[in-house]
């Protein structure tokens, strides 16, 4: 039984990761302009900003250190393990392999503490918003009588608020049912390739979904665990399709909600009152976001990391591996086909981290000139070119650069 299945064809996590970067420097700068002629307020929003901006340095150092550990792996251990096969050399294998989970403990080692980073710096952040809300409080309590137009904005906010609601709710539905039948999945693929050595080694060398799926349909398994590989297959690709249609919805919601939220902001400008701090809150839900997908990428290298430990154990402990020809050229294609999928792996870190370095460099620089100084004219002019921005950002950025999916 030999099939291609239709099955997510780039790291999910890192898709996910760069419009959560994007939006938060225009979540910023929106807040930034909302709080003009509040210069205490401006003053804090600009500090818990400049922080953001550094810690997105360090996120992009971070995801060059991904990209290169990949680059090693496809460069360095992967050809390693190739020439030790090749001249039945065990031992020269094993310290290969175990060079590569030395770097992999590294990066995990990183990653943990980048998540520790993103969570202290949340707190400071939902502190700043806070400090707004009090002082929208104070000024509130100048106006007698509440704008109609206010009240109907108001109104309309909170209508696109409970739909953004229920269509999160809906995703983390999916994401749940994708997570069960991704270890179901990833069962089957064990037992699959436990009765196959070319699978097994493949299943080693290579973390990705889809092409262990493909290679188990081309290795004629038995008929019973090929049904319900494909069954699952099946499910988690209907899955990520209804996921995909959920986020361009939420992306919709979004840019919806946010102009909205501007005129509403603009309206109590006018009357002296500052608006809701809600994209200071969309910011913590961004960064929140963030710290999510660090997670996983912890995890994804963890389980790296347990692969390379299991490869040593039960392939390189056994001499009699060395020996035996037709074990050595299916390894040896295993290894083959592992560097195409590492190399675009890297590919898209390299891409990641591109992104971050523009957030740090260019995206801030907002921060320069206080809002209190702008005109009326040119506050709003920045104001409609940060939503132009906002609208033009893709909840997919990976649409047309393939790439090669993770096992989550």
């Amino acid at each position: 039984m030999s099939q291609e299945l239709m099955i997510a064809s780039r790291p999910d996590f890192i898709t996910e990761l760069l419009p959560s970067a994007r939006r938060t420097a225009l979540l910023y700068h929106l807040s930034y302009l909302s709080l003009a002629k509040f210069p205490s307020l401006e003053r804090i929003l600009r500090e818990r900003a400049l922080e953001t901006q550094i810690l997105f340095g360090s996120s992009e150092v971070l995801l060059l250190k991904c990209a290169a550990t990949s680059k090693n792996l496809v460069s360095t251990l992967l050809p390693g393990l190739k020439a030790a096969v090749e001249k039945d050399k065990s031992i020269l294998a094993i310290k290969s392999l175990e060079k590569a989970r030395a770097w992999i403990t590294e990066i995990v080692d990183k990653v943990e503490q980048m998540v520790d980073r993103y969570d202290k710096h949340n707190q400071s952040v939902a502190s700043c918003t806070s400090d707004v809300i009090k002082e929208k409080s104070e000024t509130e309590k100048k106006l007698n009588e509440v704008n109609v137009a206010i009240k109907k904005l108001e109104n309309d906010v909170k209508q696109d608020e409970e739909q953004l609601k229920q269509n999160s709710e809906e995703i983390r539905r999916i994401d749940a049912t994708m997570a069960q039948l991704n270890q179901e999945l990833q069962e089957c693929i064990r037992q699959a390739s436990r009765k196959r050595r070319r699978l097994g080694f493949f299943t080693a060398l290579v973390p990705f979904v889809g092409p262990l799926v493909n290679a188990i349909f081309g290795a004629n398994i038995d008929a019973g665990l090929a049904a319900k590989i494909k069954a699952l297959s099946d499910q988690l690709s209907q899955l990520s399709t209804e996921k995909s249609k959920l986020r361009n919805k939420e992306w919709t919601i979004h840019i919806r909600l946010t102009t909205l939220q501007l005129k509403l902001a603009s309206l109590k400008i006018a009357e002296g009152i500052i608006p809701d701090p809600i994209h200071l809150k969309d910011v913590q839900t961004c960064l929140s976001r963030i710290q999510q997908i660090l997670i996983q990428i912890m995890k994804f290298w963890e389980t790296v990391s347990v692969m390379l430990e299991a490869l040593k154990e039960e392939t390189f402990a056994n001499e009699h591996f060395i020996e035996d020809s037709e074990m050595k050229e299916i390894f040896l294609e295993s290894i083959t086909t592992a560097q195409k999928h590492w190399k675009l792996f890297g590919e898209a870190c390299l891409y990641a981290k591109g992104i971050f370095s523009l957030q740090n460099k260019s995206a801030y620089l907002f921060l320069e000139i206080s809002p209190s100084s702008l005109s009326e004219k040119e506050w709003q002019k920045r104001y409609d070119s940060v939503i132009v921005e906002l609208n033009k950002i893709s909840p997919d950025p990976f649409a047309s650069k393939p790439t090669a999916a993770i096992a989550q």
